[in-house]
């Protein structure tokens, strides 16, 4: 893989831990949704990842000419699925949201998980930020040599 391969696919990775974070955050911000549009509780969401080569000839060389958008080695957000946790069942029976037994489903979320999580994103973040940096570093002294 040449230096412009690997500064695709740290951004390939970038995009995807953006994408996780983002998930967290919303996962956190509805930590105490009862109701949705669906119908329910807000349902935790985790986003799964999947390695992403390209397995032809003509796949390879049509990422390194970058002129069709063809795939490129890297990480591929592959979906957000829901988690399938049951809900936490709380007893409020003066809640909106109570059933008839006075129970209301509140969302499967901890915090600290999420927390872990969202460190776990930034952290991946900021080691693919550096890996960008350290071939910038790389094809810069590629062209004092060329000098």
């Amino acid at each position: 893989m040449n230096l412009f391969g690997m500064l695709g696919v740290s951004r390939s990775a970038l995009t995807a831990e953006r994408m996780r974070a983002e998930v967290v955050t919303a996962n956190m911000a509805n930590a105490e949704t009862t109701r949705t549009e669906e119908g329910g509780p807000y349902r935790r969401k985790l986003v799964v990842f999947r390695s992403q080569e390209p397995t032809s000839f003509p796949h390879i060389m049509n990422a390194r000419l970058a002129s069709s958008g063809a795939e490129e080695a890297g990480v591929k957000v592959a979906g957000v699925v829901e988690d399938p946790a049951p809900p936490e069942m709380r007893f409020e029976p003066g809640h909106p949201d109570a059933d008839a037994k006075g129970f209301v489903a509140y969302p499967n979320i901890e915090p600290v998980k999420e927390m872990a999580d969202l460190m776990g994103a930034v952290r991946a973040y900021e080691l693919n930020s550096s890996a960008v940096q350290a071939t910038k570093q790389m094809i810069q002294q590629a062209i004092d040599i060329l000098r």
